[in-house]
């Protein structure tokens, strides 16, 4: 495989490799198609998405990646971009909401660290996905 540019055929392959077969005909288009804008909009550097006007609707230029996508790479990415902490999107907020905490992401930001507000986010989006794994966690806090 080329190290600077990869065919179809071979990132299906390595898609393959990895166990992630379900969809990696379509995944591997979605790639190459990511890939291009990448290089040809931001120089092939993602941080200048940041000089966009609106850097989440711009995300969702990439093919595959819509509101949940752009979701979680904020959620992750305001670790390193400043501008967009504290990110507490609406399924974090909802887990918060379960879990009886503040349903402001200023509120929950202050709870934690800066640098560990990503993984609290994370940790509540698990919180509004999985009922049982929220009621253990509320669980154990009233045993604490």
């Amino acid at each position: 495989m080329s190290p600077d540019r990869a065919t179809w055929q071979e990132r299906v392959d390595v898609l393959g490799k990895g166990g992630y077969r379900r969809y990696d005909e379509r995944s591997s288009a979605m790639l190459g198609e990511g890939a291009e804008l990448l290089l040809d909009r931001y120089d092939g550097d993602l941080r200048r998405l940041r000089e966009e006007s609106d850097p989440a609707k711009a995300l969702q230029r990439f093919p595959g990646i819509g509101p949940t996508g752009t979701d979680i790479f904020l959620r992750g990415v305001q670790a390193i971009w400043p501008e967009f902490h504290p990110y507490v999107d609406r399924k974090a907020l909802d887990g918060a909401r379960r879990l009886g905490l503040p349903a402001s992401p200023g509120k929950l930001a202050g709870l934690v660290t800066r640098r560990e507000v990503p993984l609290l986010a994370d940790g509540l989006v698990h919180a509004a996905l999985d009922k049982p794994m929220a009621d253990a966690v509320l669980a154990a806090a009233d045993r604490a």
